[in-house]
């Protein structure tokens, strides 16, 4: 009786244990931290929207063209942190482009944010001074939102890119 009363015990555990899992190998869109590993990849800014700025403002980003020129922007991040942005809108009066640039997630505080530099021909990201930074708002397999907050009329406000891989 003793070892029906163990071996019934032990099958109710491994079922509960079995039930428990998580399903490994299924689609996750589950919010996750900012690592380089997990931003590593080819990303298009799909969207560009503003948070205390009024709809419609013109704004340049990155000391390189207007807000409006980076939607539809390509961005390569790949592991060794030498990647690329390239514009390709030409509405409004944008110009294509492709800017070299190292890049890396920066952990402060339990914010994690997004960094990278423009680095030319030849040039050494260590002999640049200037970069830029944005926050990452949320992070799945195929999302990340940027949130950059800019000065605007003498007031801060955001703004919100978000990034779709590609």
């Amino acid at each position: 009786m003793k070892h029906l009363t163990l071996a019934v015990l032990c099958l109710v555990a491994s079922v509960f244990a079995i039930s428990c899992k998580t399903q490994s190998g299924a689609a996750t869109t589950t919010e996750q931290s900012a690592s380089e590993g997990s931003v590593k990849g080819n990303w298009v800014i799909t969207d560009i929207t503003f948070d205390g700025i009024p709809r419609g403002s013109k704004i340049t980003v990155f000391d390189e063209a207007s807000v409006n020129c980076f939607k539809g922007s390509q961005w390569v991040l790949p592991s060794n942190n030498n990647g690329s942005y390239t514009l390709s809108s030409t509405e409004d009066g944008c110009n294509t482009a492709t800017q070299a640039i190292v890049w890396s997630i920066y952990k402060q505080g339990g914010a994690n944010s997004f960094q990278f530099k423009k680095v030319g021909s030849g040039v050494k990201a260590k002999n640049v001074t200037e970069g830029y930074r944005v926050d990452v708002a949320s992070l799945t397999n195929t999302t990340m939102v940027w949130r950059a907050a800019v000065s605007f009329e003498g007031k801060t406000g955001y703004i919100v890119y978000t990034l779709q891989r590609s």
